[in-house]
């Protein structure tokens, strides 16, 4: 397993442009694989560069275009302000390896801003996860996950089907618990969002496959693109229920969106974006 926030640092490398961009490195590891480098945990790297720069403590939204898989090696990173004022920055983040693009992100951060405040929020009913057993607890025999990515999360499941795959289809939605390990949470809030937009990426395939898994269809479903707004700090937060539904998968394309709840059930983060299929 690894330590989020070792494993998405960033180092500034020397040089930069005219435009004030601000160069970086970083190493992509391989504790985070799922068909390749899992690319909310690559998002997140950006994330992190785009944070490195940032005067503002609060990142307010991420937007990206997975552009290529990258490897399990150095990445280079550009950060360019677009827009900067007395409490808004505005920032693109390319993402390279040996040349080649691998993400393309947009990235808000804010400072200290007044205005008005409502909470119009539903949480899902869902159970504690100390009611909950855990994933090793309820599958005593198994080997561990099957991807790398899943063994830097304790995981206690609510959607959870004794018989896999199921006999029948399911409803598009799924929901767990989740606890990164070894470090639980962060008081950085540029990790904090980092963990966040990870978790929010890995929703897709999980919801969107539940209909169809009885069938084991030859399919995977890689994603195109990434949006997470940031809603509060989940520093306090060691436990994220993840809550995400795909409405609707056409035409070779899976859509789905998520949410991301700490456990007294504030909305830390929430997002979505679109995957395409491929054949296995």
């Amino acid at each position: 397993m690894g330590d989020l926030g070792v494993q998405t640092a960033v180092e500034p490398v020397s040089g930069g442009s005219d435009t004030g961009a601000r160069r970086f490195t970083a190493l992509v590891g391989d504790d985070w694989e799922i068909w390749g480098p899992a690319g909310g945990y690559v998002a997140a790297i950006a994330l992190r560069a785009a944070g490195a720069v940032s005067p503002f403590a609060r990142p307010a939204s991420f937007f990206c275009h997975y552009l290529s898989v990258a490897a399990f090696e150095e990445v280079d990173l550009m950060v360019t302000p677009l827009r900067s004022g007395r409490t808004v920055l505005a920032q693109r983040v390319e993402m390279t390896q040996h040349g080649r693009p691998v993400l393309e992100a947009m990235v808000w951060s804010v400072g200290h801003v007044e205005g008005l405040a409502h909470n119009d929020v539903h949480p899902p009913d869902v159970p504690d996860p100390d009611d909950l057993r855990s994933f090793a607890e309820l599958r005593p025999d198994d080997d561990g996950p099957p991807f790398a990515f899943w063994r830097n999360f304790d995981q206690k499941p609510i959607d959870y089907t004794e018989t896999w795959p199921p006999p029948g289809p399911l409803p598009p939605t799924w929901r767990t618990w989740l606890r990164c390990a070894p470090r639980a949470t962060f008081d950085d809030p540029w990790i904090d969002a980092a963990r966040s937009l990870i978790v929010l990426d890995v929703l897709s395939w999980p919801a969107g496959s539940r209909p169809h898994a009885y069938m084991e269809p030859p399919f995977i479903a890689p994603s195109l693109d990434l949006y997470a707004s940031f809603q509060h700090a989940g520093t306090s937060s060691e436990w994220l229920l993840l809550d995400a539904h795909s409405p609707v998968a056409a035409d070779g394309l899976l859509s789905w969106t998520g949410r991301v709840w700490s456990r007294d059930r504030q909305l830390i983060a929430s997002g979505g974006g679109q995957a395409v299929f491929r054949h296995t």
